[in-house]
């Protein structure tokens, strides 16, 4: 009497090589990546970057705020009072309107947080704050 049938003795002797290949392939890749020699064939000497600032949007509006709490509007002086109002003419016209608020060094916080609050009021999304890179 037989213990095993035929079929079931001969699968046990067949190997299954697929798995072995994936990992094969696998480690193939790994070794062709960690060595990689770097490039160096020549001495070339590359340019080095440029810090280029970012340039500001198309149709930008200034406010720039003043040490003595002057406020100027592109180039008109105007009161803190008649700000909204004018934004709201601005926004009107142009309802992409970009607003950069420009303080001045010595300036309160709490004048340019004032102008940001007009801002808002006024409804315009893009506002900026302007600053300087210490080179």
């Amino acid at each position: 009497m037989k213990k095993c049938s035929k079929s079931a003795h001969e699968s046990l002797t067949e190997l299954n090589i697929t798995p072995l290949l994936d990992l094969a392939f696998v480690l193939l890749v790994i070794f062709i990546i960690t060595t990689i020699p770097p490039v160096k064939d020549m001495d070339l000497k590359l340019p080095t970057a440029s810090k280029h600032q970012k340039d500001p949007p198309r149709k930008a509006n200034y406010i720039s705020v003043q040490a003595d709490g002057k406020l100027v509007l592109n180039t008109l002086e105007i009161p803190l009072a008649d700000l909204l109002g004018k934004l709201v003419s601005l926004r009107t016209d142009d309802p992409d309107l970009n607003v950069i608020i420009r303080g001045d060094g010595k300036t309160r916080y709490k004048e340019v947080r004032s102008v940001l609050d007009l801002c808002q009021q006024a409804n315009v999304a893009k506002v900026q704050l302007a600053t300087e890179v210490n080179q």
